[in-house]
Protein backbone atom coordinates (compact mmCIF):
# COMPACT_ATOMS: atom_id res chain seq x y z
CA UNK A 1 0.00 0.00 0.00
CA UNK A 2 2.87 2.30 1.09
CA UNK A 3 4.84 1.51 -1.77
CA UNK A 4 1.71 2.07 -4.35
CA UNK A 5 1.20 5.73 -2.93
CA UNK A 6 4.53 6.46 -3.67
CA UNK A 7 5.17 5.89 -7.45
CA UNK A 8 1.91 7.34 -7.14
CA UNK A 9 3.50 10.45 -5.42
CA UNK A 10 6.43 10.19 -7.81
CA UNK A 11 4.14 10.04 -11.00
CA UNK A 12 2.86 12.95 -10.16
CA UNK A 13 5.23 14.86 -8.58
CA UNK A 14 7.86 14.48 -10.99
CA UNK A 15 6.14 16.52 -13.74
CA UNK A 16 4.59 18.87 -11.09
CA UNK A 17 7.94 19.87 -10.32
CA UNK A 18 9.30 20.26 -13.55
CA UNK A 19 6.16 22.20 -14.90
CA UNK A 20 5.59 24.24 -11.84
CA UNK A 21 9.75 25.36 -11.84
CA UNK A 22 9.38 26.38 -15.05
CA UNK A 23 6.01 28.08 -14.92
CA UNK A 24 6.77 29.68 -11.82
CA UNK A 25 4.31 28.81 -9.42
CA UNK A 26 3.85 29.59 -5.82
CA UNK A 27 6.77 28.89 -3.90
CA UNK A 28 4.76 27.76 -0.96
CA UNK A 29 3.14 25.23 -3.34
CA UNK A 30 5.97 24.13 -4.75
CA UNK A 31 7.95 23.62 -1.48
CA UNK A 32 5.05 21.50 -0.61
CA UNK A 33 5.65 19.46 -4.10
CA UNK A 34 9.56 19.34 -3.87
CA UNK A 35 9.32 18.03 -0.20
CA UNK A 36 6.73 14.98 -0.99
CA UNK A 37 8.64 14.55 -4.31
CA UNK A 38 11.49 13.84 -2.27
CA UNK A 39 9.98 11.85 0.21
CA UNK A 40 8.72 9.33 -2.14
CA UNK A 41 11.79 9.14 -4.24
CA UNK A 42 13.47 8.54 -0.54
CA UNK A 43 11.39 5.70 -0.07
CA UNK A 44 12.36 3.96 -3.32
CA UNK A 45 16.02 4.53 -2.60
CA UNK A 46 15.44 2.85 1.29
CA UNK A 47 13.77 -0.12 -0.74
CA UNK A 48 16.62 -0.66 -3.07
CA UNK A 49 19.15 -0.42 -0.47
CA UNK A 50 17.46 -2.75 1.04
CA UNK A 51 17.53 -5.36 -1.30
CA UNK A 52 21.19 -4.65 -1.37
CA UNK A 53 21.62 -5.36 2.40
CA UNK A 54 20.21 -8.15 2.48
CA UNK A 55 22.36 -9.45 -0.40
CA UNK A 56 25.16 -7.93 1.46
CA UNK A 57 24.79 -8.55 5.07
CA UNK A 58 23.16 -6.19 7.72
CA UNK A 59 26.85 -3.96 8.60
CA UNK A 60 27.12 -2.99 4.68
CA UNK A 61 23.74 -2.98 3.76
CA UNK A 62 23.32 -0.22 7.03
CA UNK A 63 25.85 1.49 5.57
CA UNK A 64 24.43 1.33 2.25
CA UNK A 65 21.48 2.71 3.40
CA UNK A 66 23.16 5.27 5.42
CA UNK A 67 25.27 6.43 2.45
CA UNK A 68 22.46 6.67 -0.07
CA UNK A 69 19.66 8.18 2.33
CA UNK A 70 22.52 10.80 3.05
CA UNK A 71 23.32 11.40 -0.82
CA UNK A 72 20.01 13.47 -0.49
CA UNK A 73 20.87 15.48 2.12
CA UNK A 74 24.52 16.22 0.82
CA UNK A 75 22.78 17.09 -2.49
CA UNK A 76 19.99 19.50 -1.16
CA UNK A 77 23.12 20.81 1.11
CA UNK A 78 25.61 21.51 -1.82
CA UNK A 79 23.03 23.50 -3.41
CA UNK A 80 22.23 25.17 -0.87
CA UNK A 81 26.50 25.98 -0.18
CA UNK A 82 25.95 27.02 -3.62
CA UNK A 83 23.09 29.93 -2.72
CA UNK A 84 25.06 31.14 0.36
CA UNK A 85 22.72 29.73 2.94
CA UNK A 86 25.11 28.44 4.88
CA UNK A 87 23.53 29.05 7.98
CA UNK A 88 20.78 26.01 6.21
CA UNK A 89 23.43 23.72 5.75
CA UNK A 90 24.69 23.79 9.18
CA UNK A 91 21.34 23.68 10.65
CA UNK A 92 20.46 20.95 8.68
CA UNK A 93 23.90 18.97 9.58
CA UNK A 94 22.76 19.64 13.10
CA UNK A 95 18.96 18.43 11.97
CA UNK A 96 20.66 15.15 10.96
CA UNK A 97 22.51 14.62 13.90
CA UNK A 98 19.92 14.89 15.67
CA UNK A 99 17.34 13.58 13.82
CA UNK A 100 19.10 10.12 13.59
CA UNK A 101 20.32 9.98 16.52
CA UNK A 102 16.85 10.78 18.71
CA UNK A 103 14.56 10.75 16.14
CA UNK A 104 15.12 7.32 13.81
CA UNK A 105 16.55 5.70 16.70
CA UNK A 106 13.52 6.35 19.06
CA UNK A 107 10.99 5.62 16.82
CA UNK A 108 13.18 2.50 15.75
CA UNK A 109 13.61 1.41 19.49
CA UNK A 110 9.79 2.80 20.24
CA UNK A 111 7.87 0.92 17.81
CA UNK A 112 10.04 -1.98 17.94
CA UNK A 113 9.35 -2.25 21.19
CA UNK A 114 6.08 -2.55 20.95
CA UNK A 115 6.35 -5.23 19.54
CA UNK A 116 9.31 -7.13 20.93
CA UNK A 117 9.64 -6.87 24.92
CA UNK A 118 13.02 -6.79 24.27
CA UNK A 119 15.16 -6.60 21.62
CA UNK A 120 19.34 -7.13 20.90
CA UNK A 121 22.12 -5.64 19.18
CA UNK A 122 25.51 -6.12 18.98
CA UNK A 123 26.79 -4.39 21.97
CA UNK A 124 30.80 -4.23 20.35
CA UNK A 125 29.28 -2.40 17.87
CA UNK A 126 27.53 -0.32 20.22
CA UNK A 127 30.37 0.81 22.04
CA UNK A 128 32.90 1.13 18.87
CA UNK A 129 30.83 3.41 17.47
CA UNK A 130 30.26 5.84 21.29
CA UNK A 131 33.76 6.72 21.06
CA UNK A 132 33.79 7.61 17.31
CA UNK A 133 30.45 9.51 18.15
CA UNK A 134 32.51 11.53 21.48
CA UNK A 135 35.33 12.11 18.75
CA UNK A 136 33.64 13.14 15.59
CA UNK A 137 30.55 15.69 16.83
CA UNK A 138 31.78 16.59 20.51
CA UNK A 139 35.77 16.62 19.90
CA UNK A 140 35.92 17.42 16.06
CA UNK A 141 32.52 20.49 16.50
CA UNK A 142 33.91 21.79 19.70
CA UNK A 143 37.47 22.72 18.97
CA UNK A 144 36.71 24.86 16.17
CA UNK A 145 33.98 26.51 17.83
CA UNK A 146 36.16 27.28 21.29
CA UNK A 147 39.55 28.01 18.82
CA UNK A 148 36.95 30.85 16.67
CA UNK A 149 36.92 32.73 19.65
CA UNK A 150 40.32 33.68 19.56
CA UNK A 151 40.83 33.61 15.73
CA UNK A 152 40.01 35.48 12.44
CA UNK A 153 37.35 34.06 9.55
CA UNK A 154 40.24 32.88 7.59
CA UNK A 155 42.14 31.40 10.47
CA UNK A 156 38.86 29.19 11.45
CA UNK A 157 38.20 28.22 7.79
CA UNK A 158 41.95 27.17 7.90
CA UNK A 159 41.14 25.02 10.89
CA UNK A 160 37.95 23.56 9.62
CA UNK A 161 39.93 22.25 6.60
CA UNK A 162 42.47 20.52 8.58
CA UNK A 163 39.99 19.22 10.90
CA UNK A 164 38.00 17.95 8.05
CA UNK A 165 40.74 16.14 6.21
CA UNK A 166 41.35 14.45 10.01
CA UNK A 167 37.69 13.40 9.69
CA UNK A 168 37.46 12.12 6.35
CA UNK A 169 40.39 9.81 6.85
CA UNK A 170 39.70 8.17 10.36
CA UNK A 171 35.84 7.52 8.45
CA UNK A 172 37.46 5.40 5.74
CA UNK A 173 39.68 3.80 8.33
CA UNK A 174 37.27 3.01 10.73
CA UNK A 175 35.43 1.06 7.13
CA UNK A 176 38.60 -0.66 6.68
CA UNK A 177 38.17 -1.84 10.41
CA UNK A 178 34.67 -2.70 10.42
CA UNK A 179 34.53 -4.17 7.06
CA UNK A 180 37.85 -5.63 6.66
CA UNK A 181 40.59 -6.05 9.09
CA UNK A 182 38.25 -6.81 12.00
CA UNK A 183 35.19 -8.30 10.27
CA UNK A 184 33.38 -11.05 11.84
CA UNK A 185 36.04 -10.71 15.03
CA UNK A 186 33.17 -9.09 17.22
CA UNK A 187 30.18 -11.89 16.57
CA UNK A 188 27.48 -11.57 18.82
CA UNK A 189 24.01 -13.76 19.59
CA UNK A 190 22.08 -10.75 17.24
CA UNK A 191 24.07 -11.75 15.16
CA UNK A 192 22.68 -14.90 14.65
CA UNK A 193 18.62 -13.89 14.64
CA UNK A 194 19.04 -12.39 11.30
CA UNK A 195 16.42 -14.30 9.32
CA UNK A 196 17.02 -15.06 5.78
CA UNK A 197 15.19 -13.09 3.67
CA UNK A 198 14.85 -12.81 -0.42
CA UNK A 199 15.19 -9.43 -2.03
CA UNK A 200 12.05 -7.52 -3.28
CA UNK A 201 15.08 -6.63 -6.16
CA UNK A 202 18.05 -7.83 -8.06
CA UNK A 203 21.14 -6.66 -7.32
CA UNK A 204 21.44 -4.84 -10.54
CA UNK A 205 17.50 -3.11 -10.74
CA UNK A 206 18.50 -2.30 -7.13
CA UNK A 207 21.18 0.05 -8.41
CA UNK A 208 19.58 1.22 -10.98
CA UNK A 209 16.89 2.56 -9.06
CA UNK A 210 19.40 3.99 -6.41
CA UNK A 211 21.12 5.79 -9.87
CA UNK A 212 17.71 7.39 -10.99
CA UNK A 213 16.23 8.36 -7.91
CA UNK A 214 19.68 10.00 -6.66
CA UNK A 215 19.37 12.17 -10.32
CA UNK A 216 15.62 12.69 -9.43
CA UNK A 217 16.35 13.83 -6.42
CA UNK A 218 19.03 16.27 -7.45
CA UNK A 219 17.11 17.90 -9.92
CA UNK A 220 14.14 18.28 -7.21
CA UNK A 221 16.32 19.46 -4.34
CA UNK A 222 17.90 21.89 -6.46
CA UNK A 223 14.42 23.68 -7.12
CA UNK A 224 13.79 22.90 -3.24
CA UNK A 225 16.38 25.25 -2.01
CA UNK A 226 15.17 28.10 -4.10
CA UNK A 227 11.51 28.13 -2.23
CA UNK A 228 13.85 28.46 1.50
CA UNK A 229 14.03 31.95 1.83
CA UNK A 230 9.96 33.10 0.51
CA UNK A 231 8.30 30.13 2.72
CA UNK A 232 10.88 30.94 5.68
CA UNK A 233 9.03 34.58 5.54
CA UNK A 234 5.81 33.41 4.90
CA UNK A 235 5.34 30.57 7.73
CA UNK A 236 7.98 33.05 10.09
CA UNK A 237 10.49 30.03 10.16
CA UNK A 238 14.11 30.85 10.97
CA UNK A 239 16.83 29.36 8.89
CA UNK A 240 17.64 26.84 11.56
CA UNK A 241 14.12 25.95 11.51
CA UNK A 242 14.14 24.91 8.22
CA UNK A 243 17.62 22.92 8.33
CA UNK A 244 17.37 21.45 11.87
CA UNK A 245 13.97 20.11 11.24
CA UNK A 246 12.46 20.65 6.96
CA UNK A 247 15.60 20.20 5.19
CA UNK A 248 16.61 16.88 8.06
CA UNK A 249 13.36 15.12 7.90
CA UNK A 250 12.78 15.49 3.91
CA UNK A 251 16.73 14.49 3.46
CA UNK A 252 16.93 11.46 5.38
CA UNK A 253 13.05 10.10 5.27
CA UNK A 254 14.70 6.90 3.43
CA UNK A 255 16.70 6.45 6.49
CA UNK A 256 13.67 6.86 8.87
CA UNK A 257 11.57 4.42 6.54
CA UNK A 258 14.12 2.09 6.88
CA UNK A 259 15.41 1.92 10.16
CA UNK A 260 12.00 1.63 11.38
CA UNK A 261 11.18 -0.87 8.99
CA UNK A 262 14.11 -3.26 10.44
CA UNK A 263 13.05 -2.72 14.00
CA UNK A 264 9.84 -4.24 13.55
CA UNK A 265 11.24 -6.93 11.92
CA UNK A 266 13.51 -7.56 15.24
CA UNK A 267 16.55 -6.75 12.52
CA UNK A 268 17.98 -4.46 15.16
CA UNK A 269 21.52 -4.74 14.00
CA UNK A 270 20.70 -2.79 10.42
CA UNK A 271 18.31 -0.26 12.52
CA UNK A 272 20.97 1.08 14.57
CA UNK A 273 23.65 0.68 11.86
CA UNK A 274 21.18 2.87 10.14
CA UNK A 275 20.40 5.37 12.89
CA UNK A 276 24.23 5.59 14.18
CA UNK A 277 25.86 4.94 11.21
CA UNK A 278 24.52 7.44 9.73
CA UNK A 279 25.09 10.10 11.91
CA UNK A 280 28.90 9.30 11.92
CA UNK A 281 28.94 9.65 7.99
CA UNK A 282 27.21 13.48 8.48
CA UNK A 283 29.68 13.57 11.28
CA UNK A 284 33.08 11.94 9.82
CA UNK A 285 32.07 12.35 5.87
CA UNK A 286 29.47 14.81 4.70
CA UNK A 287 30.01 17.96 6.98
CA UNK A 288 33.61 17.60 6.01
CA UNK A 289 33.02 17.48 2.25
CA UNK A 290 30.92 20.30 2.72
CA UNK A 291 33.26 22.56 4.01
CA UNK A 292 35.78 21.06 1.55
CA UNK A 293 33.35 22.25 -1.17
CA UNK A 294 32.78 25.48 -0.04
CA UNK A 295 36.37 26.25 -1.91
CA UNK A 296 34.79 26.07 -4.43
CA UNK A 297 31.80 28.47 -4.13
CA UNK A 298 31.59 32.52 -2.71
CA UNK A 299 30.55 31.65 0.27
CA UNK A 300 33.20 29.92 2.48
CA UNK A 301 31.57 27.21 5.11
CA UNK A 302 33.59 26.54 8.62
CA UNK A 303 33.07 24.15 11.08
CA UNK A 304 31.51 26.69 13.54
CA UNK A 305 27.94 25.94 15.23
CA UNK A 306 25.63 28.26 17.52
CA UNK A 307 25.85 27.18 20.64
CA UNK A 308 22.00 25.97 20.61
CA UNK A 309 23.15 23.57 18.05
CA UNK A 310 26.19 22.36 19.56
CA UNK A 311 24.68 21.78 22.83
CA UNK A 312 21.53 19.62 21.34
CA UNK A 313 24.60 18.11 19.35
CA UNK A 314 25.87 16.67 22.21
CA UNK A 315 23.43 16.24 24.40
CA UNK A 316 22.05 13.70 22.04
CA UNK A 317 25.24 12.05 21.71
CA UNK A 318 25.71 11.55 25.08
CA UNK A 319 21.66 10.13 25.70
CA UNK A 320 22.29 7.70 22.38
CA UNK A 321 25.28 6.53 24.24
CA UNK A 322 23.66 5.86 27.71
CA UNK A 323 20.96 3.42 26.33
CA UNK A 324 22.63 2.18 23.55
CA UNK A 325 26.15 0.72 25.33
CA UNK A 326 23.85 -2.36 27.19
CA UNK A 327 23.54 -3.26 23.40
CA UNK A 328 19.76 -4.07 23.75
CA UNK A 329 16.77 -1.65 24.31
CA UNK A 330 12.67 -1.62 24.46
CA UNK A 331 9.83 0.36 23.43
CA UNK A 332 10.45 3.09 26.50
CA UNK A 333 14.34 3.90 25.94
CA UNK A 334 12.91 4.61 22.33
CA UNK A 335 9.84 6.67 24.29
CA UNK A 336 13.11 8.88 25.90
CA UNK A 337 15.17 9.64 22.84
CA UNK A 338 11.60 11.10 21.31
CA UNK A 339 10.81 12.63 24.30
CA UNK A 340 14.66 14.60 23.62
CA UNK A 341 13.97 15.32 19.87
CA UNK A 342 10.44 16.81 20.52
CA UNK A 343 11.86 18.82 22.98
CA UNK A 344 14.88 20.49 20.93
CA UNK A 345 12.66 20.68 18.22
CA UNK A 346 10.33 23.21 20.27
CA UNK A 347 13.51 25.39 21.46
CA UNK A 348 14.54 25.70 17.55
CA UNK A 349 10.74 26.66 16.31
CA UNK A 350 10.88 29.41 19.17
CA UNK A 351 14.47 30.84 18.29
Amino acid sequence: MVNRIFFIMILIGLPLSVIGSLMHWSPVIMFIVYCLTIVALAGYMGRATESLAIVAGPRVGGLLNATFGNAVELIISIFALKEGLVTVVLASLTGSVLGNLLLVAGLSFFIGGLKYKRQIFNVFDARHNSGLLIFSVILAFVIPEVFSMEMNDADTFTLSIGISVILILLYLAALFFKLVSHRGIYQHEADKVEEHEEPEWGKWRALIVLLAATVAVGYVSENLVHTFDIVAEKFGWSEIFIGIIIVAIVGNAAEHASAILMAYKNKMNIAVEIAVGSTLQVAMFVAPILVIASLFFDTRMSLVFTMPELISMITAVFLTIAITNDGETNWFEGGTLLAAYIIMGIGFYLL
